[in-house]
């Protein structure tokens, strides 16, 4: 399971031209998810992403998580975080998980992350999202979760 993780000042996702999601201050998450995928990698995400400390204290240091800060966050599926570009110009998302393990395993994510008590938004699993924000910092970190390993 892969998630890019932006710290924003504000950011929201339009399906067909209405916004579906939509938060302030905190974290917009993109997250893709693979074939090998399981819950075990979707709770270490979560523990991790929860916990990152990247906000500023009242020192400007970065010693602040998302938790500390009540901030907010918006969950967006992005199958293509998957891709595997390595041969060729044109990506394969084969190893993408399909939609009956994918979307099982987002909500697992969203449903989880939701019991930090922060405010949780997300956009639609498979629709043609647009998605706006406002990276403050800009502070964007990559995280994979075979790395737990």
């Amino acid at each position: 399971m892969k998630a890019v993780i932006q710290r924003v000042s504000e950011a929201s996702v339009k399906v067909n031209g209405i916004t579906v999601g939509e938060i302030k201050k905190g974290l917009m998450l993109l997250i893709g998810i693979d074939e090998n995928d399981e819950k075990a990698d979707a709770d270490w995400l979560i523990q991790k992403i929860l916990n990152l400390r990247i906000f500023g204290d009242e020192n400007e240091k970065l010693n602040l998580s998302v938790k500390d800060i009540f901030g907010e966050i918006l969950c967006i599926s992005q199958f293509t975080l998957i891709a595997d570009y390595k041969k060729g110009n044109r990506p394969s998302f084969i190893k993408a998980a399909k939609p009956d393990k994918a979307i099982p395993l987002f909500d697992y994510f969203k449903n989880e992350i939701t019991k930090s008590g922060l405010k949780v938004e997300s956009g639609i699993f498979g629709a043609d999202m647009k998605v706006s924000l406002i990276n403050d910092g800009p502070v964007t970190i990559v995280m994979d979760s075979i790395t737990k390993i």
